[in-house]
């Protein structure tokens, strides 16, 4: 179903898809693509938690439009 009235923002996995495929990967890699990307990340997250003893919280609170609860 179309919705013209939403507007959808790229983000960055829209330009590493463009990448990827020009450079010939599968469609079906990509998302493996993408977490191999993060996992540096992930793992430098788990292991500040791990020294800190504490979970890394978000600096600061969601001001927008409160979001349709889904059933």
């Amino acid at each position: 179903v179309a919705k013209p009235q939403r507007s959808i923002q790229t983000n960055v996995e829209f330009y590493t898809a463009l990448l990827l495929e020009a450079a010939g990967f599968p469609k079906e890699a990509f998302s493996n693509v993408f977490a191999a990307g993060r996992v540096a990340g992930w793992i430098a997250h788990a292991r500040e938690q791990q020294a800190t003893g504490r979970l890394i919280r978000p600096q600061s609170r969601y001001v927008g439009p409160v979001p349709d609860l889904v059933a």
